[in-house]
């Protein structure tokens, strides 16, 4: 080999800011949440609907602060987050808008505009306003403190729908449970960060899993034992789910230890059993998923998961059209909960697989951008924050469709609910800060130059976190 050859660099990987590919995907996302609500109305009523012009001018205003946000301030944020969340968002909307018309008592969809307006504003403060994610490491104990905070709350407050998840005051509503989940996730990633190395390779091996000592472990046990504890006395399973698996996922990435999933899913087995044979709320819905059409047989019609799989069952491949379908026989939480069942009505096999594969491609790309960080925080905060969305979109799905027992949740931006709007956007965002940072060249390193192997840095001091980890 001669010296040339030697010192030849490796063909170079350009880091293009790509904000012109976002631009045009936005456009594609508005114009197709556009369509649908005209197709609706049409379906509905044989004409455009009137304010079909208004609807698209405040989806596309929307879209477009989005993106001069992310323009001028992660302009090498990845370009795919900003467009999914929107078609995801507009999509929501149509299918809100069109329940909307079987229920003119109860109209949804002004209101959820109104919120992933707010969503949007949130979502623009966050890129705007944090420029480095690893700030929010500083904060992990008043993370955690506010978190439970919000979760305690809520107990004071009557249950609606059997849980108590809710602050009611006058016409408004809030789920302060929605913004917990983000908050923990941030505590998760600074503690872990800085304990993953005691975590991995310190305390007792027992068969295949190493287990670390109990100062190391247990502080952050003792705070998601407190957090799933609350949600449990407020009867909200599917958040306490959530947690658990949000936990189980962030310990393994930090520690690369299989069994920490072997035990998680030992542990959520025994869980459900026991919660699913004594506390009567949850046990009625593991009935209702062993035999669905229980209801039917005794002469009383379907239930809402029974009318659930009815309306899949009536989407077929290619599904009914949007505005053609029944799935609003479901009831009450035909646009939360069961939003799903409309969509797989209405837009058939093919129109759920697509919607499935833009969240699996925002989940993706949340974890890509983690994977290329260098910061074990922020590697850390990309994972959980794509987890959240993943195991969301994992236990509504499959509860509407019977895969697992129902749990009340809320599809990210599909489905009705402001907090949880909210809360996506944000999630987002900060996907988009973390993205950016994994993709800006580094320093002497200009645009279009190779990218280096990334190398993992030091692990934070833990006295950052208040000794933590000592």
């Amino acid at each position: 080999m001669t010296a040339t050859t030697a010192d030849a660099r490796p063909p170079e990987l350009r880091l293009p800011k790509r904000r012109g590919v976002e631009l045009s995907l936005l456009t594609g996302a508005v114009i197709i949440s556009v369509y649908g609500y005209t197709a609706v109305g049409l379906a509905r009523s044989g004409a455009v609907p009137p304010d079909v012009l208004g609807y698209g001018a405040g989806l596309g205003l929307l879209s477009l602060l989005a993106h001069l946000a992310v323009r001028f301030r992660a302009p090498y944020a990845d370009p795919l987050l900003l467009p999914i969340a929107v078609l995801l968002n507009g999509l929501g909307l149509v299918l809100i808008y069109r329940l909307d018309l079987e229920t003119p008592k109860d109209q949804a969809a002004t209101t959820q505009l109104v919120w992933s307006t707010l969503g949007v504003a949130f979502f623009i403060a966050v890129v705007v306003l944090l420029r480095d994610h690893r700030v929010l490491q500083r904060y992990a104990y008043l993370s955690v403190a506010t978190a439970l905070v919000l979760m305690i709350v809520p107990i004071f407050f009557p249950a609606v729908n059997g849980a108590k998840i809710w602050i009611r005051a006058g016409g408004l509503s809030f789920q302060p449970g929605e913004f917990a989940k983000i908050l923990l996730a941030v505590f998760f990633a600074a503690y872990l960060a800085a304990n993953r190395n005691a975590l991995a390779y310190t305390g007792r091996r027992i068969w295949k899993l190493q287990l670390p000592t109990g100062r190391v472990l247990g502080p952050i046990v003792a705070i998601w034992l407190i957090s799933v504890g609350v949600l449990v006395l407020e009867r909200d399973l599917g958040t306490s789910l959530l947690f658990f698996g949000l936990f189980v996922i962030m310990l393994y990435v930090a520690t690369g230890r299989t069994g920490w999933i072997a035990v998680g899913l030992l542990l959520a087995a025994a869980g459900a059993f026991v919660v699913g044979s004594f506390e009567p709320h949850v046990h009625s819905r593991v009935e209702d998923w062993l035999n669905p059409y229980a209801t039917i047989e005794a002469g009383q019609g379907p239930s809402q998961l029974a009318q659930s799989l009815f309306a899949f069952a009536a989407g077929g491949m290619l599904g009914t059209g949007l505005g053609l379908g029944h799935s609003v026989l479901i009831g009450f939480a035909a646009k939360s909960d069961f939003i799903l069942a409309t969509a797989g009505e209405e837009l058939g096999l093919a129109g759920l697989t697509a919607v499935f594969l833009l969240y699996a491609l925002l989940v993706a790309r949340g974890y890509r951008a983690g994977l290329a960080l260098r910061d074990p925080f922020g590697r850390l905060l990309a994972v959980g924050l794509a987890s959240i969305l993943a195991l969301q979109v994992f236990v509504i799905a499959g509860g509407v469709t019977g895969l697992i027992p129902l749990t009340g949740m809320a599809m990210p931006f599909l489905a009705q609910g402001g907090s949880s709007v909210v809360t996506n956007w944000i999630i987002v965002a900060l996907l988009i800060r973390v993205s950016d940072v994994a993709r800006t060249p580094r320093p002497g390193q200009a645009e279009g130059d190779v990218i280096a192997p990334v190398v993992e840095e030091d692990a934070p001091d833990p006295g950052r976190l208040g000794g933590a980890g000592r």
